[in-house]
């Protein structure tokens, strides 16, 4: 288990990257914050096996490209629908979280959501 400050700090920028999607929103389910666009949930946040990890919607064919890297492991319960989890440590490369969080959102978000993501840039 990592240190309540640690994870605070690491669930913030988490946060702020998925907080800043269109029609995104937190909800704690299972005990986790996980972070949804309108309904649909694309990522969540917590802890499994003592080290902190961030779950992602992927499609199949990514999820089998990302579990070739080993920081990558199959999402507990949730893997056979496309969900892989990243291990977070102090090696965490937060531009690469940020387009994978962002590849997760474009999974679920609907068009609307998804028209007002590119108008931004995004």
């Amino acid at each position: 288990m990592k240190p309540a400050r640690e994870y605070e700090k690491a669930l913030e920028k988490v946060r702020s990257l998925c907080l800043a999607l269109p029609e995104s929103r937190e909800v704690e389910a299972w005990g986790h914050p996980t972070f949804r666009a309108g309904k649909k949930m694309f990522t969540a946040f917590g802890e499994y096996d003592g080290e902190m990890s961030l779950g992602l919607k992927m499609s199949y064919e990514r999820q089998d490209e990302l579990l070739e890297d080993d920081r990558f492991f199959p999402t507990p319960y949730a893997a056979r629908l496309g969900w892989v989890s990243l291990r977070i440590g102090d090696e965490t490369d937060w531009d690469e979280v940020s387009r994978l969080v962002r590849e997760a959102y474009r999974q679920v978000a609907l068009e609307r959501m998804l028209k007002t993501l590119d108008l931004s840039g995004g």
